[in-house]
């Protein structure tokens, strides 16, 4: 299903992220701004961390801590898996899957981040081709007399 390479998903995006010493409020209105779910936290070209509006809603708002003065570094998810940007999508999604997560910081050969996929991402082309194998399998399944 998946069989889109990570990096031409990435293509026509740019690399949003965050360093640890933002506040979440920073954080949050910067995914708002950007109709992001997730941001990346870099120390320089390093990935140190992720914070995601899961983060917000379990660790800032349930936990009624103060946006204004917690800091990224506080509640972000530290040393997140990356996956190479050279993959196939269903990769990705089968390590979110497995992980429980929904994000996946992208990182090229070298390491250094170059963006993130989420799971919303396997929804578009990949929908179009699920419904055309599953069209395709239909009529096998008719032709065969299942």
């Amino acid at each position: 299903m998946p069989n889109r390479l990570i990096q031409d998903i990435l293509a026509q995006r740019n690399l949003i992220s965050a360093d640890k010493a933002m506040t979440v409020r920073t954080a949050c209105q910067l995914m708002a701004e950007n109709k992001i779910g997730a941001l990346l936290v870099l120390e320089g070209k390093q990935i140190v961390g992720i914070f995601t509006e899961r983060d917000a809603l379990n660790k800032i708002l349930a936990a009624s801590l103060d946006p204004d003065t917690t800091v990224l570094s506080q509640v972000m998810v530290g040393e997140p898996q990356t996956i190479r940007a050279d993959k196939p999508l269903a990769y990705a999604l089968h390590m979110m899957a497995e992980g429980g997560f929904r994000h996946v910081p992208v990182v090229d050969g070298n390491g250094c981040p170059v963006g993130m996929v989420s799971a919303r991402d396997a929804l578009g082309q990949d929908i179009i081709e699920l419904e055309r194998d599953m069209k395709r399998l239909e009529a096998l399944e008719g032709s065969i007399g299942y």
